[in-house]
């Protein structure tokens, strides 16, 4: 009864009662049953989009997509950015089973999004993890071959003479994050080079976070001749610091990063990228969704790899060795 009041947010239970409640309902992964989910439930043709930063022009073409494809089968979304918090997360989680979504597609905050998860997962509420895959979760998931597209950029790099690359990076605790690092650190073994912890940041993935890391990088002594960022945002930060220490891409540093988008194809010098199929993410993440949904899926729960591709623009320059753009113009004047 005293657990029934708690949960229902009724009066008669003292506050030290309500915490340990409170936290045990944490603890264990709970669900209110008004939170609970029936495959009788009333039909909403609603499905939850959860992401991480919407700022990010690379989950906004996610989404647009998603939404398209969504619309086309009849069905409208819900859209919530977390932020990369884990309780914003949860709590949206929960709204929207209460809203009455019939399934969510997730770009989980970091691995610990998992606690919020397996309970949805185990009362059979569809979920469809896009961008990243978590530990001990057994759902469909729907991601890009991270590892072999940093691979290939740092040998893209080591190809026209970079050794000493630094890598911003994602937390530790993310699906993108380990795997672009450990793409990185392949790259790295394939050219022969050691890998060092010193020339990797890990960071927020967003614009200042990339900035405050290119920072940290321009300080080193010896500066490394070349950054891989692990995302748009990060690369666009690193541009800008690289840019108020008057630092000329590729003349004096290169600069690659993973996710191609138009405002990267507008940059000066136009950056050397790994693109990942945003949109197919976003439309092939739904239709897995949908086919959960409606029980067309079968019993096994797939993973699906996307692969990437490598842009090749000026942002790495022509080879380490090779006349810098001044001396160049120089020679032209003769």
């Amino acid at each position: 009864m005293t657990v029934s009041r708690v949960l229902n947010g009724r009066d008669g239970v003292d506050n030290e009662t309500r915490r340990r409640v409170e936290d045990a309902v944490k603890t264990l992964g709970y669900l209110p049953s008004r939170v609970a989910y029936s495959r009788a439930s009333r039909k909403t043709s609603t499905i939850g989009l959860v992401l991480r930063d919407i700022a990010n022009p690379f989950y906004a073409i996610l989404a647009h997509a998603a939404e398209a494809a969504a619309r086309k089968a009849g069905y409208r979304v819900l859209l919530c950015n977390t932020e990369g918090d884990l309780r914003v997360e949860r709590e949206y989680l929960e709204d929207f089973v209460l809203y009455g979504v019939e399934g969510l597609l997730l770009a989980p905050a970091s691995d610990e999004s998992r606690h919020s998860v397996l309970p949805l997962l185990r009362r059979g509420f569809p979920v469809v993890l896009v961008d990243n895959s978590l530990p001990g979760v057994d759902c469909d998931v729907l991601v890009t071959d991270n590892v072999a597209g940093a691979k290939r950029l740092v040998e893209h790099l080591g190809a026209l003479g970079h050794r000493d690359i630094a890598h911003i990076g994602d937390a530790e605790d993310t699906f993108t994050g380990r795997e672009r690092l450990q793409g990185y650190r392949d790259g790295l073994t394939a050219l022969g080079i050691g890998y060092h912890e010193g020339l990797v940041f890990r960071t927020v993935v967003d614009q200042l976070g990339g900035y405050r890391a290119a920072q940290q990088i321009l300080a080193l002594n010896p500066r490394p001749t070349a950054i891989f960022a692990v995302n748009n945002m990060t690369a666009v930060g690193a541009m800008q610091a690289l840019r108020e220490r008057q630092l000329s891409v590729p003349e004096d540093i290169a600069l690659v990063c993973f996710d191609d988008l138009e405002s990267l194809a507008v940059l000066s010098p136009f950056l050397t990228v790994i693109d990942q199929p945003a949109a197919m993410l976003g439309r092939l993440g739904t239709q897995l969704l949908l086919e959960r949904i409606s029980g067309k899926a079968g019993a096994r729960h797939q993973r699906i790899t996307l692969q990437t591709e490598l842009t090749v623009r000026l942002s790495c320059g022509v080879g380490l060795g090779a006349p810098k753009k001044q001396e160049l113009m120089a020679e032209g004047s003769h």
